[in-house]
C-alpha cells in the first residue's frame, strides 16, 4: 500500500489512514488515495502457488494484471541488471528505497528471508546540533540543517561506536543560549509517543558526513543516519540565524547503485537467474505477498 504526494511517496500520509477509524479514514482517501502495489502471487482461483517457483507465480500475476487499473497496481521485476542499476537512481527521488532481490527458480516460504534487501544510501553532510548522552560520550547524535535561516531537525544517528563517539566528543562545544531546540525529543523516532529522551544541545558549528537511505517524511529521514565522521568544523561561528548548510533538494547527491554479483547469489541462484522488484520500504521477509 503506497500513498503518492507531490511525486514522491508519502509515508506519513499512510500512517494517518491506519491511525484514524474508518469515517477519517474514508476521509483521508478522497484527499489522498492509495494504491495497492503487488509484487507475488501466493494462491489464484484455489489454487495454492506458494511451492511454484518465482517465475511462474509472476507469469499468472502479469496475466492476472492485465484487466486491472489503479489503484491496483503491479510492481515493475527485471531479470537485466542494468535495468536494476537504473531504477535504483531513477526511482530514488521519488523516495523509492531500493530493490528486493529474488531467486526465479525459488519457491515461497512464509516467515524466512530469503529474499536480499539492497537499500541504495547516499552520502551527505549535516550539522551536528545535539547528541543523546553526554557531550564527553555521545551515544548518537541529532542531525540539523538551516531552512530560511533556521536550524532544523533532521534525523537521528544510529548509536555510535566507541571510537565514533570519542572523535565527536573532542570536537563538540556547549550549545549557547540562543540555540532553538527542545531539550528533549520523542524516544521513539517513528511517532510522538509518551516516552522522551534528554537532548545535550551542542554548538551546531560541526559537519558530519553520513550515510542516509530516501526514506523521508517532510524533509526528515525516518531511518537512523550512519555516521562516517566529522568532516569540517565551521569557524568563526557567527550565529545560529547565519544560514551554514541549507536543507538540500530531495536527490540534489550524488549516488551509487552497484549490485555486485555477490550480492545477486545472496539470492539463492546464479546472475542470469535473478529477478529485482522496487523496493517500497516492506520488510525482505517472506510474510505476505502484495
Amino acid at each position: 500500500m503506497i500513498i503518492w504526494s507531490d511525486d514522491r511517496l508519502a509515508f506519513d500520509l499512510l500512517q494517518h489512514r491506519f491511525a484514524g477509524g474508518q469515517a477519517r479514514a474514508r476521509e483521508l482517501a478522497r484527499h489522498h488515495p492509495a494504491s495497492y502495489v503487488v509484487f507475488d502471487l501466493l494462491g489464484l482461483a484455489g489454487e495454492d502457488l506458494r511451492d511454484q517457483p518465482l517465475r511462474d507465480r509472476r507469469a499468472a500475476l502479469e496475466t492476472l494484471a492485465r484487466e486491472w487499473s489503479p489503484p491496483l497496481q503491479l510492481s515493475p521485476m527485471t531479470d537485466d541488471i542494468e535495468v536494476a542499476r537504473r531504477w535504483m537512481i531513477d526511482y530514488r527521488p521519488a523516495g523509492v528505497e531500493g530493490l528486493v532481490i529474488k531467486g526465479a527458480d525459488t519457491r515461497y516460504e512464509p516467515g524466512l528471508r530469503r529474499w536480499v534487501k539492497y537499500k541504495l544510501r547516499q552520502t551527505t553532510e549535516v550539522l551536528v546540533g545535539a547528541v543523546i548522552g553526554q557531550i564527553t560520550r555521545p551515544e548518537a547524535f541529532i542531525a540539523g540543517l538551516y531552512q530560511s535561516g533556521t536550524l532544523r531537525m533532521v534525523g537521528r544517528s544510529g548509536p555510535l561506536r566507541s571510537a565514533q563517539s570519542l572523535s565527536l566528543a573532542n570536537v563538540l562545544t556547549p550549545a549557547g543560549p540562543d540555540h532553538p531546540w527542545p531539550g528533549s525529543i520523542a524516544a521513539n523516532r517513528f511517532g510522538p509517543g509518551r516516552e522522551r529522551v534528554a537532548l545535550t544541545k551542542v554548538d551546531p558549528k560541526i559537519v558530519a558526513e553520513v550515510s542516509a537511505d530516501a526514506a523521508q517524511q517532510g524533509g526528515v529521514w525516518r531511518h537512523p543516519l550512519r555516521f562516517v565522521r566529522h568532516v569540517l568544523i565551521l569557524v568563526p561561528q557567527t550565529s545560529l540565524s547565519s544560514p551554514m548548510l541549507e536543507v538540500p533538494p530531495v536527490g540534489a547527491f550524488g549516488v551509487s547503485a552497484e549490485i555486485s554479483e555477490a550480492t545477486a547469489q545472496r539470492a539463492d541462484g546464479r546472475l542470469s537467474n535473478i529477478c529485482s522488484t522496487l523496493w517500497y520500504g516492506q520488510r525482505a521477509t517472506n510474510s505476505h505477498g502484495g
